[in-house]
C-alpha cells in the first residue's frame, strides 16, 4: 500500500515507511501520524506501509517492533540504531512519563525537516 502526499516536487521525495505486523493495534494511528505530519509540514513524502509478516522478515528488515516509522530508511526514534534486538511484535516508545504505542510526532518532524542529518 502506497500513499503519496501533495504534488510531486522536481527532486527526490523523502520516503516515509510505516512498518507494521499483521493485526498491529497501532497501525492506523501510525499511518495517520505520518500523513498528518507530512501534511502539516507541506512535505511531498511518499508514505509506504510495509507489512512485516514474521520473525525472519523482521530480522531481514532490521525491524524494532510494530509500529516503526522510518524516513529514508532510518528509524525516527533517537538512538534507535543502537538497539540490537529485532522484534516481531509490539513496540513501545518511552515518553516523558510513560510508555506509548506510537513514536513522538516531533521525531518525525525532525527527520522530515532534515532527512540528510539522520544516521
Amino acid at each position: 500500500m502506497v500513499f503519496a502526499t501533495g504534488n510531486q516536487p522536481a527532486g527526490p521525495r523523502p520516503q516515509v515507511e510505516v512498518l507494521v505486523t499483521p493485526g498491529c493495534p497501532h497501525r492506523d494511528a501510525a499511518i495517520a501520524l505520518a500523513e498528518r505530519v507530512c501534511e502539516q509540514l507541506g512535505s511531498h513524502a511518499e508514505i509506504r506501509v510495509v507489512q512485516v509478516p514474521d520473525q525472519a522478515a523482521a530480522e531481514q528488515a532490521r525491524f524494532l517492533g510494530s509500529p516503526s516509522i522510518r524516513v529514508n530508511g532510518c528509524d525516527i526514534e533517537p538512538d534507535a540504531e543502537q538497539n540490537v534486538e529485532l522484534v516481531y511484535g509490539c513496540r513501545l516508545y518511552q515518553g516523558a512519563h510513560s510508555l506509548h504505542g506510537l513514536p513522538e510526532e516531533d521525531w518525525l518532524r525532525q527527520a522530515l525537516g532534515n532527512p540528510e542529518a539522520r544516521p
